[in-house]
């Protein structure tokens, strides 16, 4: 009822406003660089779903997890309660495993694991965000291992003078930003320094602790221009994160009280990442440019209890490429080399990957053509500290073709075939007790998405329908408790997004996806998943944003996020009694601006709907069940 509500008023204020005499004040130019060579995006021959600085900042999202969660048609939910590490979902390969079909990168950067660890997306801080870009059905030529369901590109931006801010809310929720920057012509420099903190929402568990968490993270970089041509840049980052969530409760307790601990001890875990990064872009032509940069990371992953485990991680990457971006031809090759190994007790596994690749792309008049390829080498070893080590080797391909033609200067239409791989993380060769699985094959995927685009002045509407025949899906069968494949499946289904500036203080974005995923044969099960529905796929979501700037200084921003229901995580044979609930959640944002200075406020789930993520019957870990509120200020100098 409340939700219904609050839609319906949010309709009516739309409709009222709307009524008045219409503008023609113009959205801003919308950019994409998937390709490495930035094109507006109703140019692009692939889909994509775009993010600014200024739409982040609108949404009064206090991390990146909440804004992908809140704001885009991802689907993402905290990964067994842990909100640093969420699972994501696109274009239908469920919550359980989506986040290894996306590779997700930042400022370039894999943040993919070679373990079944998700990304560490809470890390970064939201106010250093520049864009984030989402590519749907393309990337696996640029991006290589894992990008079957596309990619999430997040770019930051360096600090300019000095920046304060702060908040505080509910739930003892407090975080604080000091960053500074300068910039010259051939010289740049920005450091700060970020926390967050809350004291949880659950009550304490067996032991008397709350589900709290904190976060810091330094970062740091310096960019030199010895001479016109060369650009030389040294990034630094350190996080260091202690959380714990809470455990699963049966449906009668969660119904009853979201918060209540269940009779748990909640999982108490400590990340530790620090990185470093050197990189070189050399002017070699007006048009043509070279780059080089090496990355790494050592990161610590310490399970303190109810079950210690710890690892270590040593990831390093080197990626140099060939850019070429002439006014009609623009290609893009080079060589990409990750190593990683993780470093545990009684082991040490590596996943070590080297790609080749060439993309490039061709415009001829309103017609322009894209094609590429790729071709990867993934290493696996283990080295245990007793007993025999295991190698294997895989080799794998990737290639993309795309279109897209401007019917009109406001209309275009593009097509886009791509196939894609993800081969196995180094945990999918082991069983549940560490005992050795079998090197199981490598997933392989062909999609072919159809689209179009419409831009004019004050609206915007990119349309996208998809198909994708997969081969070898990878997943975890839970009643063998077993890494294996499903041997065929498909998915298909649409994503529309529309962006309509009805007046020049008014602004409204609506986001909506239909995905089917099939599991076709999976003789893993015995034939009792073939014909079922992938679990952990909502058929619908819709999003939907409305800004008003209610004054010159002062903008309002109302947000609302729904995925309908969906088959437990675990529930591959569809006949489990419990299915997952719908999620939904309206959120509220005020900004007042005035100079150099900015006061914030925001509510979370106004209507304290209750959300979790159903694993299998009385398997639930709620998620996002309280009303959140918070002040906050910024201030430049």
């Amino acid at each position: 009822m409340h939700t219904r509500f609050a839609l319906s008023a949010v309709a009516l204020a739309v409709s009222a406003l709307a009524q008045a005499a219409p503008s023609t004040y113009p959205l801003d130019d919308i950019i994409v660089t998937a390709t490495r060579t930035p094109l507006p995006d109703v140019a692009a021959p692939y889909a994509s779903e775009v993010y600014t600085q200024a739409m982040i900042q609108a949404s009064g999202a206090s991390s990146l997890v909440d804004f992908l969660t809140q704001n885009t048609t991802l689907n993402v939910a905290p990964n067994y309660g842990n909100k640093f590490t969420p699972t994501l979902d696109m274009r239908g390969y469920g919550l359980t495993s989506g986040y290894q079909n996306i590779v997700v990168s930042l400022d370039g950067q894999r943040l993919n694991n070679i373990d079944g660890m998700p990304q560490l997306l809470g890390a970064i801080p939201i106010a250093s965000i520049d864009r984030i870009e989402i590519t749907r059905g393309s990337g696996s030529v640029i991006y290589g291992d894992g990008a079957t369901a596309g990619t999430i590109q997040i770019y930051t931006r360096p600090y300019q003078g000095v920046t304060v801010a702060g908040s505080a809310g509910n739930y003892g929720a407090q975080s604080g930003t000091v960053a500074a920057g300068l910039s010259r012509d051939n010289f740049s420099i920005s450091a700060s320094n970020d926390y967050q903190s809350q004291r949880g929402t659950s009550d304490a568990d067996v032991t008397g602790q709350r589900d709290a968490s904190n976060l810091t993270t330094q970062r740091g970089q310096v960019r030199v221009r010895p001479i016109d041509a060369l650009w030389l840049t040294l990034d630094g980052s350190s996080s260091k994160i202690d959380t714990r969530y809470a455990g699963h409760l049966s449906l009668a307790q969660f119904q009853s009280d979201p918060a209540q601990n269940g009779g748990n001890t909640y999982t108490h875990q400590k990340f530790d990442s620090d990185q470093w990064r050197l990189g070189a872009s050399l002017d070699l032509t007006p048009d043509t440019k070279l780059t080089a940069s090496r990355n790494r990371e050592d990161k610590l992953s310490n399970y303190v209890s109810p079950y210690p485990y710890k690892a270590n991680y040593d990831y390093v990457t080197d990626d140099v490429a060939l850019v070429h971006g002439g006014d009609a031809f623009k290609l893009t090759t080079g060589i990409q080399r990750f190593d990683g190994t993780r470093i545990g007790a009684s082991d040490q596994t590596s996943k070590n990957n080297i790609g080749y690749y060439l993309q490039g792309q061709y415009v001829i008049d309103k017609l322009t053509l894209s094609a590429g390829a790729r071709r990867e080498k993934v290493e696996y070893n283990y080295v245990p500290n007793t007993g025999s080590a295991l190698h294997a080797t895989q080799q794998l391909n990737a290639w993309d073709v795309g279109s897209n033609y401007r019917l009109t200067a406001t209309t275009s239409f593009f097509a886009n075939y791509n196939q894609s791989f993800q081969a196995p993380d180094i945990d999918r060769f082991f069983n549940f007790g560490g005992t050795f699985n079998a090197f199981i094959s490598p997933e392989k995927v062909k999609t072919v998405t159809l689209g179009a685009n419409h831009s004019q002045g004050n609206h915007r509407l990119k349309l996208a329908v998809f198909r994708a025949k997969l081969k070898n899906e990878i997943y975890f069968n839970p009643a063998t408790w077993a890494n294996t494949n499903i041997d065929q499946s498909h998915k298909y289904g649409l994503e529309l997004q529309d962006s309509w500036r009805i007046r020049p203080d008014l602004n409204l974005r609506t986001g909506y996806t239909y995905t089917r995923a099939i599991i076709d044969r999976a003789n893993s099960g015995g034939g009792a998943f073939d014909g079922k529905d992938l679990p952990g796929v909502p058929r619908h979501g819709v999003t939907l944003d409305m800004q008003y700037d209610w004054s010159e200084h002062s903008t309002f921003n109302v947000g609302y996020v729904w995925r309908s229901s969906s088959y437990a995580a675990n529930d591959f044979g569809n006949n489990f009694s419990q299915k997952q609930a719908a999620f939904q959640s309206t959120n509220l944002a005020y900004r007042y601006r005035y100079k150099d200075y900015e006061l914030s406020a925001a509510i979370d789930n106004v209507f304290a709907q209750k959300n979790g993520l159903w694993v299998s019957d009385n398997v639930i870990y709620p998620v996002s069940f309280t009303r959140n509120y918070r002040v906050g200020f910024k201030a430049r100098f």
